[in-house]
C-alpha cells in the first residue's frame, strides 16, 4: 500500500474527536496527489459527507465555476479540508476538532508537496496562515510560509450567502492563475 493510501485508510479509521460517531463518510481530499497547487477549506458539508468527496455541494459547483473561468482545471489540484468528518448542520470546527484532525492535512502535505497552498474561507487561513487573519482585509493577498507561498480567498459558501464578494472572488482567481502563470507552474 503507498503512502497516500495508507494515510487514506488511517484517516477512515480515525476516532481521535466526536465527529467520527456522526459521520458517512471521512472526507479525505480529491483531485491530483502530485499537483503544485492545494486549495484547503475548513470542513466538509452535507453533500461532502454523503459522497465522501469535498466541494461536490452548491458552494464546490461555485468553486468549480471559479476554476473554470480562470482556466484552472480541477483534476489537476488537490482540493481537501481541515476537517475530515462534517461538523453537525455544518456548524464552524471546533478548536479540538481542528487539532485532532490538523495532522492529517500536516502529512498530506508533507507527501504532495505543493508550491501554493489557497485557503479557502477565513477559518482555514487562521489556521494555516495566521491566526488573526482577517478574509475581508487579507483576501488576494500573498503569504511566504516556510515552503509555501500561501493565500486565502473568500469560501464558496460565503459568496452564496453574499454574492456582493463574487467579483473580488473573481479578481483573486485571476491573480492566482497570473502566480501560478510567473512560477510557470504545471495546471
Amino acid at each position: 500500500m503507498d503512502k497516500w493510501e495508507e494515510l487514506k485508510a488511517r484517516c477512515e479509521a480515525c476516532t481521535a474527536c466526536e465527529l467520527s460517531k456522526t459521520r458517512t463518510n471521512c472526507v479525505f481530499g480529491t483531485g491530483n496527489v502530485n499537483a503544485d497547487v492545494l486549495f484547503v477549506g475548513e470542513a466538509p458539508g452535507e453533500k461532502e459527507d454523503l459522497s465522501g468527496i469535498p466541494f461536490v455541494g452548491a458552494a464546490g459547483k461555485l468553486l468549480d465555476k471559479y476554476l473554470y473561468a480562470v482556466d484552472i482545471d480541477r483534476e489537476r489540484v488537490y482540493i481537501a479540508n481541515i476537517l475530515k468528518c462534517r461538523p453537525p448542520k455544518n456548524r464552524d470546527p471546533l478548536p479540538a476538532e481542528e487539532e485532532a484532525c490538523i495532522g492529517f492535512l500536516r502529512e498530506q502535505v508533507k507527501l504532495m508537496k505543493p508550491k501554493i497552498i489557497i485557503c479557502l474561507g477565513r477559518i482555514s487561513a487562521m489556521k494555516l496562515i495566521k491566526p488573526d487573519f482577517k478574509i475581508t482585509k487579507e483576501h488576494g493577498m500573498w503569504f511566504q510560509k516556510g515552503n509555501y507561498l500561501m493565500t486565502a480567498v473568500y469560501h464558496p459558501a460565503a459568496l452564496l450567502r453574499d454574492p456582493r464578494k463574487k467579483e473580488d472572488m473573481l479578481l483573486d482567481m485571476q491573480k492566482i492563475k497570473a502566480k501560478l502563470d510567473e512560477l510557470s507552474l504545471k495546471l
